[in-house]
């Protein structure tokens, strides 16, 4: 079952229009949540970002948040979801083709879920990056649907044999094709400011939160390239990577190419604070 507007229906009975604003100029927005043991994981936290991108492009969404969410745990619950997803999209609709925007149109929403197992073997090995030229526009503060520079980076890591690319502009590290970066420097955590040229991720709010906890110094500041192939220690955060340490960066390695004691303490507050919201919502 996947979710059309505010109703649950069969996947073969969505129809949509070929002038959707959405498949003609990349016109909307979408969200990923994650789901654990059948309980969503920062879903305010989600869906808040998605209010926040519909306000940026001037776009409404087609209803409340708080239906928004009841249809959103109604799809999960009807499809069984246990460890898995919910991907979330928002187009501003169907209207004749003019790069302005219509003056009218209806949005649509559709959304639909899928299992996806942790990646713990990531998470415990890390992964390899390469670095390449952050291409995209200048608003990645904006979950939209225009990814075009992140799909290209992305096929460039894995080409490479790589599973991410650390974007960089002008010299500074931004942030990954789909991850935030961060890295350690003498017991100190630090990652690119949350502006236009970074998207503020919703697991790197939840670690800026449990690094507290951790009594472990979070400065958000811009860096360079010999900061990050100097640094202790190097880690993305993503909805669906988590927080996983990277151990090569360009094929070589970061110290000593393990994941490194802070990231791992920060995964296991991670873990932690997964099991909490199940336990809120059992």
């Amino acid at each position: 079952m996947i979710l059309v507007q505010d109703k649950l229906m069969e996947q073969k009975e969505l129809h949509i229009g070929m002038e959707d604003r959405g498949y003609q100029f990349g016109d909307g927005i979408y969200e990923v949540i994650r789901i654990y043991n059948g309980c969503f994981f920062g879903m305010d936290e989600h869906l808040t970002r998605l209010e926040r991108s519909a306000r940026e492009l001037q776009m409404s969404l087609p209803y409340a948040k708080d239906l928004l969410k009841k249809r959103l745990e109604d799809l999960a619950a009807v499809n069984n979801v246990k460890d898995g997803q919910v991907y979330l999209q928002v187009t501003r609709g169907v209207a004749e083709r003019t790069h302005h925007f219509p003056d009218h149109a209806d949005g649509v929403l559709i959304a639909y879920t899928k299992e996806a197992p942790r990646p713990y073997q990531k998470m415990a090995d890390g992964i390899g990056v390469i670095t390449t030229e952050d291409i995209r526009w200048l608003r990645c503060d904006i979950k939209s649907l225009n990814l075009l520079g992140n799909v290209l980076s992305k096929q460039k890591a894995k080409d490479a044999g790589c599973d991410e690319a650390i974007l960089i502009r002008d010299g500074i590290v931004t942030e990954g094709s789909s991850s935030n970066v961060f890295i350690v420097k003498e017991g100190e955590l630090v990652t690119h400011p949350a502006d236009n040229l970074i998207l503020n991720g919703i697991t790197r709010n939840v670690l800026f939160k449990i690094a507290e906890e951790s009594q472990l110094n979070v400065v958000e500041k811009k860096f360079g390239m010999d900061d990050l192939l100097n640094a202790d220690e190097v880690m993305i955060t993503s909805t669906t990577m988590e927080i996983t340490p990277v151990v090569t960066i360009d094929g070589k390695p970061v110290q000593d190419g393990k994941p490194g004691p802070i990231t791992k303490r920060l995964q296991e507050k991670f873990n932690l604070r997964i099991h909490e919201v199940q336990s809120v919502e059992n």
